[in-house]
């Protein structure tokens, strides 16, 4: 199964691609994608759906895991980070991904083991999980990392099961 991870903003998307085969994980891509502060708002969606939609064509994920939208102290960003989040869904949706949402403390949990687990241990044990020499950056890209991590653990054998049909399906076409 491939899964994208992905750690919605509009500054900066992390995003993970990993494939998860008989338990064990392969990192396939991991980056940030990012837009300049000074660019319209406008065109900083448009460049993430674009991204977005590119990264998905170039990886063909059988699952996009993303982070839910939590409590943010200012409101305006809590909102601009939701409409970046909706141009990604919507990639999502156009090419025909299926996105599973995780809060922050459910990937705390997959990841770690613990629900208030601190973003440190969280970006150590993605490093160690994916057998990586250094942690990923930005965090952002960790964060991604971790998200398709949460995925893989929580779909388990069902969305194994899932994905092995649906690459049956492809390589049958």
């Amino acid at each position: 199964m491939v899964i994208l991870g992905v750690d919605p903003g509009y500054a900066i998307v992390g995003c993970g691609v990993l494939e998860y085969r008989a338990n064990r994980f392969s990192v396939i891509d991991s980056r940030a994608v990012t837009t300049p502060a000074k660019m319209p708002f406008e065109e900083r969606l448009l460049s993430i759906h674009r991204d977005l939609s590119a990264l998905i064509d170039e990886f063909h994920p059988d699952a996009m895991s993303i982070e839910e939208l939590f409590f943010y102290r200012n409101v305006t960003t809590a909102i601009d980070v939701a409409q970046a989040r909706g141009v990604i869904l919507l990639a999502a949706a156009q090419k025909g991904v299926e996105p599973f949402e995780y809060t922050p403390m459910q990937v705390k949990q997959a990841v770690v083991g613990y629900g208030n687990a601190e973003k440190r241990q969280v970006m150590e044990m993605t490093r160690r999980i994916l057998n990586l020499r250094e942690l990923p950056r930005p965090d952002d890209v960790a964060d991604a990392l971790a998200l398709a991590i949460c995925h893989a653990h929580s779909a388990g054998a069902a969305a194994y099961r899932s994905a092995v049909l649906r690459e049956n399906s492809r390589r049958n076409r």
